[in-house]
């Protein structure tokens, strides 16, 4: 392999081309990738000593006693080990950025919500001081649960890193262009892209084109893993080969830098000598990824009736119970409609998840009013929703005949916790305040006579 200068000022692995360049395809795969040749020992993990004057380090994502299927970790080869990227902290305030349990008694999480776009401000925000928490679930401190969060970042990190201890974090741009320079390489995203960002990897965000907009989930539990396909198969949906692991890259240079890191819903600051992305080598399974939501492979009935949204399902973050996951990452994109005799948007319904929507680009097939690009919705446990009176009379009366469901990207994060609204999210974010009220104009069509449709 040889060196790759980029703007961020680090050094790539190149070695990669064609649709792969500077990253590599799979999911949940062991990688192995180096930015200086030979800097990765073969043969086993931790030599007496490593070429370049290279240290040794473990990142473990894992118990090291889990299951072999479920135990993750990544060896990392860098110039200096963590503790060298850490010293004393001191705790700061990132009053936008709120961790579960966040339950405000001024603030009624009980009912069904929407947001307009959340605007973008005068004030330069970086990666950190541009997040806005919109709700929480479970408890940080028990890891379980989730955040979500509405990201508005205007302006790169300069000599400044970042990492969480607390989760990992799943990112949804919906405008601008973002490039994260983490410790086992780079990844630059887009709309229509996501990333998946480990807990305790450390990195830089960089604004390529803004200002820059979007969603973040954030996983307190188990870390996101495809779905199972069962009756499915070994096809579509996600499939694993369109998930993409950056190559190696590092940066050696000296210049003050602070870390800011986040451990159980608090954030620290320390400040050392130099840059902490300096691993010049790794392997192993446990890394970030993007992935393009445009591969995803959507499945749907053929026949009669709307399938439960559960087969959209991108990424699932399991709990402990089989089957009722800690979060669902849920996608609804481009697709033809074809069922017959079918109301085909999805039904009125009531579930024990509390769901979490947003819209990236287009029209939402059971709101076709209202939900805008950027927007936000939350519908919280066991309380009702579905179509609108215009979206219900439409599918109602619409021919039966294959249509094509086009100009259309929202997603879901869907999770076993009720969410508690934040107070920005309540009394900050632009509210719908007569979302609730799309409902109103529903009709009462029963008259007691058989045959009647």
């Amino acid at each position: 392999m040889t060196e790759q200068a980029l703007p961020s000022g680090m050094v790539r692995a190149t070695g990669t081309s064609g649709p792969h360049e500077g990253y590599m395809p799979g999911f949940g795969n062991d990688f192995e990738t180096e930015a200086l040749p030979g800097a990765l020992p073969q043969g086993q993990n931790s030599p007496q000593k490593c070429e370049y004057g290279l240290y040794a380090e473990q990142l473990s994502g894992t118990a090291f006693t889990a299951p072999r299927g479920q135990n993750e970790r990544t060896w990392c080869y860098r110039i200096r080990p963590s503790v060298k990227h850490v010293g004393r902290f001191t705790k700061i305030d990132v009053p936008y950025w709120k961790s579960a349990p966040n339950v405000d008694p001024d603030v009624i999480s009980l009912g069904q919500y929407r947001w307009n776009p959340v605007p973008h401000s005068d004030e330069p925000l970086t990666w950190v001081t541009g997040m806005r928490t919109m709700t929480t679930a479970g408890d940080v401190n028990t890891q379980v649960g989730m955040a979500s969060h509405i990201y508005l970042v205007t302006q790169s990190m300069e000599d400044e890193y970042f990492f969480s201890a607390d989760s990992e974090l799943l990112v949804v741009p919906q405008e601008g262009r973002l490039r994260f320079c983490t410790e086992l390489g780079i990844i630059d995203l887009e709309p229509k892209e996501i990333a998946i960002l480990p807990r305790g990897l450390v990195y830089r965000v960089e604004v390529l084109e803004g200002p820059a907009r979007g969603f973040v989930c954030e996983n307190y539990g188990q870390k996101f893993d495809l779905p199972g396909r069962g009756p499915i198969g070994a096809n579509c949906l996600a499939n694993p080969r369109d998930f993409k692991c950056p190559v190696a890259a590092f940066e050696d240079r000296d210049a003050k830098s602070r870390v800011v890191i986040k451990w159980c819903g608090q954030f620290h600051e320390t400040f050392i000598g130099h840059s902490p992305l300096d691993v010049v080598a790794w392997h192993g399974n446990y890394c970030a990824y993007k992935y393009d939501l445009r591969t995803y492979s959507p499945v749907g009935a053929i026949l009669f009736d709307h399938p439960d949204p559960s087969i959209f399902t991108v990424l699932t973050a399991p709990s402990g119970q089989e089957g009722t996951a800690n979060i669902d990452f849920v996608l609804f994109r481009e697709r033809w409609m074809v069922a017959e005799h079918t109301f085909r948007p999805p039904w009125y319904h009531k579930n024990i998840m509390s769901e979490l929507m947003g819209n990236i680009y287009g029209i939402y097939d059971a709101k076709p009013q209202g939900f805008m690009p950027g927007g936000t919705s939350l519908h919280n446990m066991m309380l009702p929703h579905g179509p609108d009176r215009n979206a219900f009379e439409h599918a109602s009366n619409e021919p039966m005949e294959p249509a094509f469901q086009g100009n259309t990207m929202q997603f879901m994060f869907e999770t076993r916790f009720p969410q508690h609204l934040t107070e920005f999210a309540a009394k900050e974010a632009p509210l719908q305040d007569d979302y609730i009220d799309c409902w109103d104009s529903i009709e009462k069509k029963f008259d007691g006579k058989p045959g009647t449709k």
